[in-house]
């Protein structure tokens, strides 16, 4: 049984844990808050979340363990059978984690939690985020789906994370820089 560890208003949690639904793979769910504890650590050595505990191992971070998902139960693929497509697919992924999501989480503390981030970031990072977006719309195709006519792991990933960077940029700038291209 995969047990699902992590809290669920974490993005990353969450894609995983779509993937597992999408998939129909039996898993529980474990609350785990991210505090450093010796616990946490060895499971997952940064303290990072998610992570799967599987058969008495533990897995972490989170494209690892949806690529796991998709060897391990194949049954309801998530990836194209063709290898560029597939490649195409982990592409975007990437892209949307690092390229956005990472650039926006910058600015999640200001945006959502009370915090502040200088002007400096926030006029680097919406340069960054406005370029990023700009590039993003050369890269989907919603035909329907982001990557293409099939429902797969890149819908996983933005649909969980734009979402945020959207809510993000529009609380900073005034503006949803996803939708500014």
């Amino acid at each position: 049984m995969i047990v699902l560890c992590g809290f669920a208003a974490s993005n990353y949690y969450n894609k995983v844990k779509l993937a597992l639904l999408e998939k129909a793979i039996p898993f529980e769910e474990k609350l785990q808050w991210p505090d450093r504890s010796a616990e946490l650590l060895a499971q997952s050595p940064l303290g990072k979340l998610p992570y799967f505990e599987i058969n008495g191992q533990a897995l972490c971070e989170s494209q690892v363990m949806v690529d796991y998902l998709e060897s391990a139960y194949p049954q309801t693929p998530l990836l194209p059978k063709d290898p560029l497509a597939a490649a195409k697919v982990r592409e975007l992924i990437q892209f949307i984690e690092l390229h956005l999501e990472l650039v926006a989480r910058d600015l999640y503390g200001e945006a959502f939690f009370g915090g502040k981030a200088s002007d400096e970031r926030k006029a680097l990072a919406h340069k960054q985020l406005k370029r990023s977006a700009k590039a993003l719309a050369q890269l989907v195709s919603f035909d329907p789906y982001i990557a293409g006519s099939e429902f797969g792991l890149a819908d996983c990933a933005a649909a969980v994370h734009l979402p945020i960077i959207s809510m993000t940029t529009k609380a900073i700038y005034g503006e949803d820089v996803l939708k500014s291209t």
